[in-house]
């Protein structure tokens, strides 16, 4: 929230897999944010719970989640348990923006119950109180990733309580009938993101997006100042690919893969 405020660029990674060592591992690189995602990835709740704690334990990227749904119950459990920020799937109208908000933030703003289990008792032993900056310090991030989102896009901008919208460039792509791949190169598709981007410019609210080191230029050009370029499933299996190819050609590597 200090870089948004400031409207410099967050980049960060995500979490697939249900693994609070992976967790550690990939926070202490010292990404921006690091999102746990228990939409398409395999974590539940009470590892999603450790693998925030494996985040914030290293005292490296703001640690967030991508909750499954827009839904209060698991919204306020994932806070409670640490995230400073929650991405929400699939918001397309100003009604389902305004659920989110309600979810993520304390009331008169919003309607979530006070409870904060971890992250509470986590601030107290640090001489913190989570309440009073509860609203301001967690993000409410809806996810555009429709035709009708675009479409309702300066709407949902408008409710209070929106910090910042999220795009998913595979559901986005699919809703334009593009299919799933990052259509970049599509000119149709590269004017709506530059149309969300605009909007969130004119809205003063942040324009996330799901990304790759080779799209992240680009995109940082477009004006997207969240971008999640990695994750841990792609640096693994990037990773591997290179430690094999360089062993069956001969390669020395850089020794970065040392498994002793």
């Amino acid at each position: 929230m200090e870089k948004w405020a400031s409207r410099t660029e967050a980049l960060g990674t995500w979490l697939s897999l249900p693994d609070s060592h992976a967790a550690e591992v990939v926070a202490r690189v010292d990404f921006d944010y690091v999102c746990v995602d228990m939409q398409h990835g395999v974590a539940d709740y009470q590892m999603a719970t450790a693998m925030l704690q494996a985040i914030v334990l290293t005292g490296n990227g703001t640690p967030i989640c991508r909750v499954p749904w827009n839904e209060p119950g698991i919204i306020g459990r994932m806070l409670d348990a640490g995230a400073r920020g929650v991405i929400i799937p699939m918001v397309n109208s100003v009604e389902e923006a305004k659920r989110a908000v309600a979810a993520t933030k304390y009331p008169p703003l919003g309607e979530r119950s006070y409870g904060p289990t971890i992250i509470g008792a986590r601030a107290r032993n640090a001489g913190e109180d989570y309440y009073p900056t509860a609203n301001e310090t967690n993000a409410c991030i809806p996810m555009i990733e429709t035709r009708q989102a675009v479409e309702n896009l300066d709407e949902i901008l408008a409710v209070e309580g929106v910090d910042a919208i999220y795009v998913g460039p595979a559901d986005l792509s699919i809703s334009y009938g593009y299919g799933p791949a990052y259509s970049d190169d599509n000119d149709e598709y590269k004017k709506v993101l530059e149309h969300i981007v605009d909007r969130c410019d004119q809205a003063g609210k942040i324009a996330g997006i799901h990304s790759t080191t080779a799209l992240a230029a680009n995109r940082r050009e477009k004006g997207f100042l969240m971008q999640t370029i990695s994750g841990d499933l792609m640096a693994m299996s990037k990773a591997s690919y290179q430690d094999l190819k360089n062993a069956r050609e001969g390669g020395s590597g850089d020794g970065s893969s040392r498994i002793y």
